[in-house]
């Protein structure tokens, strides 16, 4: 078990400063370069059915390396770890600034998600160590989260700043700064006092996962070229199945296993991986297609792109803190959890509804709902990530839940985005004609929309299902307090 020697109070404090610095730069990435992608569309030239994978390429890298990236700082030290994957993060940023291709953009991206895989599970294991009473671990949580929620609202609006009134680019250049701040701050304020595992690291697990993923997600990004049906789509699926079922085997062989099978075992933690795995899918997809609606179809600036996802930003943060975080020291997670859900897919069902002329007013509606469902929801679901977690499985628990939201926001982008693309070219060969103008365009995107958010409905009412059978935590007054069992608090999830 590690040892934990408080620094100074005013210390802990700052070194929390410079924490939620590094994560405040892992969720601008995400918000900025949702409003910034269109343009970098149009600016590199690459095709609707290929967007998907800038958005992929960052979240494939960092879901399939968070495990590797806690044990590796469990290995080396998290404070180095949490350094040098802020540095790797800033050269990446300015990478991908500087793109002249799609190519470029997309190892830029990728390059972002192996330093951020790097840097999450540095972050929050050096947050841990920081604050090990229980009411300053709350309340260095609770600011940790704010800054993700905050941050995904300042960085709607910052991506569209740039976007619109410098370029595309600087929604990548913007992160340099933000990084070399933490940087210098960090390398004075945060201290690591946690013991260091010794244990090799197990490469064959590595491999194994990271393969697989890609191969899931791959199969759903061919799926819109190629078709459902294609040699190559079938083969991506399988081979990922295959893969991932060879690493769950050489987990319970190993003595050292990249992902204890003890951290799924337990009905609570595996109800949290698996129902925001779901929603996130459709969260992640549902991000992307707003956008393009948005600036699309509705023809708005960047920045009124960005501004139009205030809505379901401001609900989102008033369902975690004013309703989940209220409810969840009243209440067991499970209704919680379902009811949330179960708002976020009404909302959708509005979303699904929308037209080309729809009112902003409408629009707001279902993002409110949606952020308000969602928020609510994920408050006790991120609790429970970590429900009677031991203190020497807290990394990978914790990098767990990061991992469901990062590989399912991978699989959603490029799933919803492939039947998006192909419900509309579908409309347009039934509907078109030689009179087909733009009108008939915008129908076509929002045919191809609409059947994307179905979809997202379904996965959300998934989640919904998973929780309402699986957990079983009671209200918090009810939990047993233990020494060797650590608090069940963790952050909410950046967009």
């Amino acid at each position: 078990m590690p040892t934990r020697h408080a620094a100074p109070q005013s210390q802990r404090w700052k070194a929390l400063l410079f924490i939620s610095i590094a994560q405040l730069m892992v969720v601008l990435d995400g918000a900025v370069m949702n409003i910034a992608l269109p343009s970098a569309q149009q600016s590199l030239h690459f095709t609707d059915g290929s967007r998907q994978w800038v958005v992929t390429a960052y979240g494939l890298a960092f879901g399939g390396l968070l495990l590797v990236g806690g044990r590796i700082g469990d290995m080396v030290g998290r404070k180095r770890v949490f350094l040098i994957a802020l540095a790797g993060f800033a050269i990446a940023s300015a990478i991908g600034g500087l793109s002249v291709n799609a190519a470029m953009l997309l190892t830029a991206r990728a390059l972002q998600g192996v330093f951020a895989a790097l840097l999450a599970p540095a972050a929050l294991a050096l947050l841990s160590l920081s604050f090990p009473q229980p009411r300053e671990r709350a309340k260095a949580f609770g600011v940790f989260s704010a800054v993700s929620i905050a941050g995904g609202a300042v960085g709607l609006i910052v991506g569209g700043l740039l976007t619109q009134y410098l370029n595309w680019r600087f929604s990548m250049f913007v992160l340099v700064p933000v990084a070399i701040i933490g940087i210098l701050g960090g390398s004075r304020t945060v201290h690591d006092d946690g013991e260091r595992h010794r244990s090799r690291l197990d490469l064959p697990g590595v491999v194994l996962a990271s393969l697989g993923l890609v191969g899931l997600v791959y199969g759903f990004g061919v799926a819109e070229s190629r078709g459902w049906s294609s040699s190559v789509t079938i083969g991506s699926f399988t081979a990922g199945v295959l893969l991932l079922a060879a690493f769950i085997l050489v987990q319970t062989q190993v003595t050292s296993p990249l992902l204890p099978m003890r951290v799924l075992t337990e009905r609570n933690r595996a109800a949290a991986y698996l129902s925001v795995g779901l929603a996130i899918v459709s969260m992640f997809g549902m991000f992307l297609l707003l956008s393009y609606y948005f600036q699309q179809v509705k023809g708005w600036s960047p920045v009124l792109a960005g501004l139009a996802f205030m809505p379901m930003a401001v609900a989102q943060a008033i369902g975690a803190t004013q309703i989940g975080a209220r409810l969840a020291h009243r209440m067991a997670p499970r209704p919680i959890m379902v009811g949330g859900y179960l708002v976020t897919a009404v909302g959708l069902v509005l979303l699904a509804l929308l037209d080309a002329d729809s009112a902003f007013l409408e629009i707001a509606f279902a993002e409110a709902v949606i952020g308000l469902g969602i928020g609510t929801a994920f408050m006790p679901a991120m609790s429970i990530s970590t429900h009677g977690v031991e203190p020497r499985d807290a990394g990978v628990a914790s990098a767990m839940i990061s991992s469901s939201q990062q590989v399912g926001g991978s699989i959603g982008t490029a799933l919803l985005n492939t039947i998006a693309t192909s419900s509309a070219a579908t409309y347009l060969v039934s509907h078109s004609g030689p009179a087909a103008q733009a009108h008939e365009r915008n129908q076509a995107l929002m045919h191809g929309y609409s059947a994307a958010y179905w979809t997202a409905v379904g996965f959300v009412a998934a989640a919904a299902l998973v929780s309402a059978v699986m957990v079983n935590a009671g209200a918090p007054k009810h939990a047993p307090a233990s020494a060797d069992v650590l608090p069940d608090i963790a952050p909410l999830p950046a967009h």
